[in-house]
């Protein structure tokens, strides 16, 4: 049994319970669609949130393509993800995605996804995208015309890092979660999407929360590497289950699902 406690997070005045921005009207938007496939559905034919993470993942990699900055910004670390359910996106569909900036500074940026399907699902998402130097494994600046791109739809130019989620692990018993070699990317990390992986299995059963619209929010804070033990922790709060990622009592990441105001 889940061990239930009060969310301090919980307030309309938390960063973490702010809606996302609206799509611009006038700018750069990224503007796609896609099928939603067979392989990013659960059991209910409904896109499931490692299916979501998915597509953010290689919508970015499209919008490097599109405006010809593929090779001079191939590496980024998602520092956050924000995922709103609004409307669940049921298959079989087609989905138009639109992807543009929302904040932006020197060496990262926020990067709004808009999700809509033909059937009416709607997902909308917000990352926080660090541009990095692999040698370094350090951030790194922006060429002036991706970012003079980018800076068309915000006003928001100097973009800074708060953490929302900054709780300590709770002094739960822990969940071994196993690691696969398909887990790792570039960087000799687990990838994005593997931590969705969790996300989905570990809030399947808080069906309450996701009876309506809800958030699902990551902050990625350390690499977690192949061959680590990776525990995972729970807390669950009245509108809310909260997760720790750790290795070694060392937290590495953390997630939450939380309801969202209709």
């Amino acid at each position: 049994m889940m061990n239930q406690v009060a969310d301090p997070t919980l307030t309309a005045a938390h960063p973490s319970a702010t809606p996302l921005v609206p799509v611009p009207g006038s700018g750069h938007i990224f503007d796609v669609t896609r099928r939603l496939g067979t392989v990013d559905m659960d059991e209910n034919q409904y896109l499931r949130i490692d299916g979501t993470a998915r597509h953010l993942q290689d919508a970015g990699v499209d919008h490097l393509v599109h405006v010809g900055a593929l090779d001079s910004h191939p590496h980024w670390i998602v520092r956050r993800t924000v995922i709103d359910v609004l409307r669940p996106i049921a298959w079989p569909t087609q989905l138009r995605i639109r992807r543009w900036c929302s904040g932006i500074s020197p060496r990262w940026c926020a990067m709004r996804v808009r999700i809509d399907s033909d059937t009416g699902g709607l997902v909308e998402t917000e990352g926080f995208w660090i541009h990095m130097n692999k040698e370094t494994m350090s951030p790194s600046r922006l060429a002036d015309e991706f970012f003079e791109l980018m800076c068309t739809t915000t006003d928001n130019h100097r973009l800074r890092w708060r953490q929302w989620l900054d709780e300590p692990q709770p002094p739960t018993p822990a969940t071994r979660f196993p690691l696969r070699r398909t887990d790792i990317d570039h960087f000799q990390h687990i990838t994005n999407t593997a931590y969705w992986h969790a996300v989905h299995e570990f809030t399947s059963d808080a069906t309450d929360l996701v009876q309506g619209p809800h958030r699902f929010i990551l902050e990625y804070n350390k690499p977690i590497r192949y061959g680590e033990t990776l525990d995972i922790r729970t807390i669950r709060a009245p509108d809310a289950l909260n997760l720790w990622f750790s290795v070694d009592h060392d937290t590495r990441a953390i997630g939450q699902l939380r309801r969202v105001a209709s």
